[in-house]
């Protein structure tokens, strides 16, 4: 296990992302892609299963598997290049305590374990691969006292001043501060693409419906008018019919927010193609995290 580990890191930090022979083709595809991603996307699913279809010969190897399994981190191969791979895991979880954690949801102990991952893939110059289903970061008085805030912030810092190429995949959803931890447009990665599963928004559609329904609500009773249940029912029709179209991935590319929308199948082609684009503009810049609470 110790060797294979090896085989995915430079020898010191001067070394680029090693190399390794590779005949597993990059148009090779894999079917069972298909039918991995519900196609309602509130239902949980395996994203180690997603992980595993679109890297060489299906290899990964999992780091801290056994902590913050809501964020799944470790090193795979792309056309034989070297890889760190972040991914939100859509599965409910329990922590070592026993406490259930939501999928797609980023806890403390998801962003500092990302962080540290992050921060060691720029260390060795490894390019780091993104796979976005994210809802955004855990919200409530226990997860402030947890130190959400701060470690969320390490997270978004971390990336933000990560210097490797960074390719992102956005699988469902893509909400809110979410985007930003896990590498959205905002922190330049080389590719960013989406699949048609994909939903970008500040928040879910049903959710962003029944807050600017009950928004427009208060604005008609104020100005007099009668609202009762059915007029309310059809406020909230309207605006979530409205509300739902700007989450499509269509409308997001339309607006540049991502590079492409693809065909699932096509991913492992897209992130080799990106990384051997990427190796022609070389890294420029030292890794600075700067300043952070540990």
């Amino acid at each position: 296990m110790i060797r294979k580990l090896l085989s995915y890191l430079p020898q010191n930090n001067l070394e680029d992302a090693p190399q390794a022979f590779c005949d597993d083709s990059i148009d090779r595809l894999d079917d069972i892609l298909n039918e991995i991603i519900p196609d309602n996307p509130n239902k949980p699913y395996d994203v180690k299963n997603v992980i595993h279809s679109i890297v060489d010969y299906n290899e990964f190897f999992e780091v801290q598997r056994n902590y913050a399994q809501n964020i799944v981190t470790g090193f795979a191969h792309f056309n034989g290049t070297s890889v760190g791979i972040v991914a939100n895991q859509r599965k409910v979880v329990k922590t070592k305590n026993g406490e259930m954690q939501f999928g797609g949801v980023i806890y403390s102990d998801s962003a500092d374990k990302a962080t540290r991952f992050i921060a060691n893939c720029n260390q060795k110059k490894i390019p780091l691969v993104f796979i976005q289903d994210v809802t955004g970061f855990m919200v409530g008085s226990k997860s402030e006292h947890g130190g959400i805030i701060k470690d969320g912030a390490k997270m978004v810092n971390a990336v933000s001043n990560s210097v490797v190429p960074k390719f992102t995949v956005i699988v469902g959803n893509s909400y809110g501060a979410g985007n930003y931890a896990m590498c959205g447009k905002a922190y330049d990665p080389r590719l960013i693409f989406a699949w048609p599963s994909a939903e970008l928004a500040v928040m879910g559609g049903t959710q962003a419906a029944k807050v600017l329904a009950q928004i427009e609500a208060s604005s008609l009773k104020a100005k007099g008018e009668m609202v009762d249940e059915k007029k309310e029912a059809e406020l909230f029709a309207k605006i979530k019919a409205r509300y739902d179209e700007q989450v499509s991935p269509y409308y997001a590319a339309s607006r540049l927010w991502t590079d492409a929308i693809i065909d699932p199948l096509d991913t492992r082609t897209w992130i080799s193609m990106g990384i051997e684009a990427a190796n022609h503009a070389p890294i420029e810049k030292k890794f600075n995290l700067g300043v952070i609470q540990v």
